[in-house]
Formats: structure tokens, C-alpha cells, sequence
């Protein structure tokens, strides 16, 4: 089969379940929000936080699609940055262990973590501090990182670090690579729009956007923005939510729905629909097997705490790929 590549922001996911509001009024995070926030308020909110019961696991929009696959069986890698410390440590540790290749940059800044807080509705609350996530900059990408790849998958909260992003594509192009982009944000995408659209309509074959950021890249509502954003690149994938999704190669669309599923957190749920639309393609299915791959994964994983599925859940997800999607 063929090899995926990730490039993201290197983070440590640690998750924490709340029982009400109290807690997001007390540190000052609006609810539902992504706030970035520096060294110094990230240990305040741990330390505020450090009676209560915490998951954590390896992280980042890329980093957790690259694990979904890999989790496919599917042979991956990822390029970051982490620092020298216990968080990078078990970030290497837990995508190695997993058999991912890593490509890591060792930064003096601490490696990043995302504090999120989840609440009873399936509500997510981050409180981010980049770290070193911050310092991965276009010297750090080597050629060889891209040679033995077939697909190249990363995040849109990368966009801002254009020249990262650009040598980025430049050698996985050189390298035969197709590239697909999940926008991973509408903010980030109003705030680059221009050099967004151009990288999409010259150098990106795969995009995926949910609503907000797919109306941000093209100012539509999701149907007319998929028709735009096909436009620019060869497969289209606008997410929306409980209604499923939409997906467009060329003339043709298809739309896929939801699995049944009891949400917990939906955290990750937009990363390992990637995972399995991507697994898909790396199969040869057609494109509405693929957005049903990605709904399978969302669904699953929305069923648990954090970005990871536990073994049991995996086995139960590849034995029904394997019966049921021949």
C-alpha cells in the first residue's frame, strides 16, 4: 500500500472532563473556544486544574490523522517539533509506538500541550501553548523526509508560517506526492485567505473543510463552497456535522451521511475522518466508500474521550472494513 507523510503542530493532548461551566467561567475561557495561551498561563491552568482527573495522549490535527491511518495499517510518518522534555519524550514515544516514523526537531522551548476541557453537551475548550510546535520553520525539512512518500497530509493551522508551508509542498511535489490540507480552522483561514487559495488552486489535490471554514475560504454556504472548491483542486470534502458530508471530484458528487453513534467528545472526529477518506483513496475505493471510511472513524472516535480509540474499539472498526467494505 502506499505511504502517507504528516507535517503539524507537535502538541500533547491532555484532556480533562468537567461536570458543568464552572471551571471555563473561573479561568476565563469562552466555551467551545481555542484560545492560544502563553507558558506562564498554561501552568496556571494546570495547576488549577491538578486535583482533577486527566487523559493524555499525542496530539495535533496531523499527528492525529497520521495515527489513524497507521492504526489502518498503513505505513506513515511525521515531521514536528517538540522539546527537550517528558512531553516530547512521550509524543515520540507514542507515535513510535505505533509505528510511526518519526521526523522530530529537538527545540530548548517547552514541547506544546492543549489543555481540553470537555463538557457534559460534547463540548470541547482548549487552552493551547504552542511551544516548540511554534519554532518547526522550512530549514528544518529535508528531502529525504519526502522520498518514500505517496501522500502528504497537513494542517491548516500551519498556513500562517508560509514559507514552512510552501517548502513543504515544494518537495513533496518534487517527489510525486499527492497533498490534501484539512483547514482545521475558519480563523486561520480568513486570516490567509489569499495565500490559501493560491497553494490550493496550484499545488493541493485534497481539501477538507467543515462548514465555517469552507464558507470563510469561498464566503458560500457549504453546498455552492464545495461546487467553488472543487474548482481549485481534484476532490473536494465539505464536513457538516450530524447532516454528514459532501464530496466532489471533476462533475461528480456524492453525499454521505452518519453512523449512529452515543457522542462523548468530538475531539479528533474531523482528523480520523480524514484518516479514513484518505485510507480509501490509498485503497482505490470510490469516493463515497472513502467519505463512509471517514464517517465510520468519526463516529467511532466521537464514542470516546480524546483523539485515540482504545484497542478493542480499532479491532471492532478493521473487522467491519473488512467484512462490510470490501
Amino acid at each position: 500500500m502506499k505511504k502517507v507523510l504528516g507535517l503539524g503542530n507537535a502538541l500533547v493532548d491532555v484532556l480533562i472532563k468537567l461536570d458543568n461551566d464552572l471551571i471555563l467561567n473561573e479561568l476565563e475561557l469562552p466555551k467551545g473556544s481555542m484560545q492560544l495561551v502563553d507558558k506562564d498561563r498554561a501552568n496556571r491552568i494546570l495547576n488549577y486544574t491538578k486535583t482533577l482527573k486527566k487523559i493524555m495522549s499525542s496530539g495535533g490535527s496531523a499527528a492525529n490523522t497520521i495515527h489513524g491511518l497507521a492504526m489502518l495499517g498503513v505505513e506513515t510518518g511525521y515531521i514536528g517539533a517538540v522539546g527537550k522534555d517528558e512531553y516530547g519524550s512521550y509524543f515520540k514515544s507514542d507515535l513510535e509506538n505505533h509505528q510511526i516514523n518519526t521526523f522530530l526537531n529537538y527545540r530548548e522551548t517547552g514541547t506544546g500541550y492543549a489543555t481540553a476541557f470537555i463538557t457534559p453537551d460534547s463540548e470541547r475548550t482548549f487552552a493551547t501553548y504552542l511551544g516548540a510546535a511554534l519554532e518547526i520553520h522550512s530549514d528544518m525539512l529535508m528531502e529525504n523526509h519526502f522520498s518514500a512518500y505517496d501522500y502528504f497530509h497537513f494542517e491548516g493551522y500551519l498556513v500562517p508560517n508560509n514559507e514552512l508551508v510552501s517548502r513543504a509542498i515544494f518537495l513533496a511535489k518534487e517527489k510525486g506526492a499527492k497533498i490534501s490540507i484539512d483547514m482545521a480552522s475558519y480563523n486561520i483561514v480568513e486570516e490567509n485567505l489569499e495565500f490559501l487559495k493560491q497553494i490550493i488552486s496550484e499545488h493541493v489535490d485534497i481539501v477538507f473543510a467543515n462548514e465555517e471554514e469552507a464558507k470563510s475560504l469561498t464566503g458560500k454556504e457549504p453546498e455552492e463552497a464545495l461546487h467553488d472548491i472543487s474548482e481549485m483542486c481534484d476532490i473536494a470534502v465539505v464536513k457538516i456535522g450530524s447532516k454528514g458530508s459532501m464530496i466532489k471530484q471533476g462533475k461528480n458528487i456524492f453525499t454521505v451521511g452518519i453512523i449512529e453513534a452515543n457522542s462523548i467528545d468530538t475531539t479528533g472526529a474531523g482528523d480520523l475522518y480524514a484518516s479514513g477518506f484518505i485510507y480509501g483513496l490509498l485503497k482505490g475505493y470510490p469516493l463515497d466508500k472513502c467519505g463512509q471510511i471517514g464517517a465510520l472513524l468519526s463516529g467511532k472516535i466521537i464514542e470516546v474521550i480524546g483523539a485515540k480509540m482504545d484497542k478493542a474499539r480499532w479491532e471492532e472498526t478493521l473487522n467491519f472494513l473488512k467484512t462490510e467494505l470490501k
